[in-house]
């Protein structure tokens, strides 16, 4: 949806309709102008052929499990998103910032895409809305939006915060600011912007080693953001947001998941305030397999122990190929 042209064809009428659009468009999840009854024929008819509401999108999934949303773009690129359906009752988008990724992670499937472009902020928006309409026909809403799909979010940072901004807006989508995530390699940079916004958002951070030497083979970003720096970074940003931070940590196979890993992680990370450890069981694509269940188990007893407070993701949409680290366009 063209999100920008929709504010410039408003822009010449009283400003309680643009107000009633995006009302219609955000709060009613409309399809088609003709739905939202409040405006006047010859504007709905206007926005229509100008601003058409139509997403379209293949869907991947079970009716009652995580789905995945194939996205087609301009120029024939695709870029993916999931629902993630909670036994609480919870719903999450995981959407992505990028076509393709230039990060390059050993572990990760889109990475291996190579990066295309990034997304602007209405192509951010429409996975969203997406599922909120899809959502709307099951009498049910989207609870929480996470940027963990395909891309970095911090390079893509000003599309990321407007994306954000719309979806928070109280006189649209109206979704509270704590029900953001925003997952990142470790960009510097994009960790202290966001200490400065006015937004609540959560911030987490993909780890996945307790050390530079490791960390650098698989993530090749370290060499420009090692463990300190980003540490230094996020302790700047607990102390101005007084926000809890998650450190995630994919667990692989006899790379990242001994004892002595476990004990360098809690090391590493004992004087970090108000943050927490976010195991996650790897869903492979490639040369590595996850670590066995009892494995993860001890190494989230050895953090425990060492006064680290941990949490276990539960294993989301690897059937669909739209787990961690899947998020590739295959199809």
């Amino acid at each position: 949806m063209d999100l920008v042209n929709l504010d410039k064809i408003l822009e010449k009428e009283p400003k309680y309709r643009l107000k009633q659009a995006k009302s219609a468009v955000f709060k009613d999840l409309i399809e088609d102008w003709q739905e939202a009854k409040t405006l006047p024929q010859g504007l709905r008819k206007e926005l229509q052929e100008h601003c058409p509401l139509r997403l379209e999108a293949s869907i991947f999934g079970t009716p009652d499990g995580p789905s995945r949303a194939l996205f087609s773009l301009r120029g024939g690129l695709k870029v993916e998103s999931v629902l993630l359906r909670h036994k609480d009752g919870r719903n999450t988008v995981c959407v992505s910032s990028q076509v393709g990724c230039v990060l390059c992670c050993q572990f990760c499937a889109t990475g291996q895409l190579g990066f295309k472009r990034n997304l602007d902020y209405p192509e951010i928006t429409d996975q969203v809305l997406f599922f909120a309409r899809l959502l709307k026909k099951e009498k049910q809403k989207i609870t929480n939006v996470v940027f963990m799909g395909m891309g970095e979010p911090f390079l893509n940072y000003d599309n990321v915060l407007k994306t954000i901004e719309i979806l928070n807006d109280k006189d649209g989508f109206n979704l509270g600011s704590r029900h953001f995530s925003i997952s990142t390699v470790g960009i510097v940079e994009g960790i202290k912007k966001l200490a400065e916004e006015n937004f609540q958002v959560n911030l987490a951070v993909s780890l996945h080693a307790p050390d530079d030497k490791l960390r650098e083979k698989i993530m090749p970003i370290n060499k420009k953001y090692p463990l300190e720096k980003i540490l230094d970074a996020v302790n700047d940003y607990v102390k101005k947001t007084k926000r809890r931070v998650m450190f995630e940590y994919i667990m692989i196979k006899d790379v990242n998941d001994s004892d002595e890993q476990a004990t360098k992680l809690a090391e590493l990370l004992k004087n970090i305030p108000l943050s927490f450890v976010n195991l996650i069981s790897y869903n492979p694509t490639g040369i590595f397999r996850p670590s066995l269940p009892e494995r993860i188990k001890r190494f989230k007893e050895v953090l425990e122990e060492k006064g680290i407070s941990v949490t276990q993701r539960y294993r989301f949409g690897q059937d669909i190929a739209a787990a961690c680290g899947q998020l590739a366009g295959k199809r």
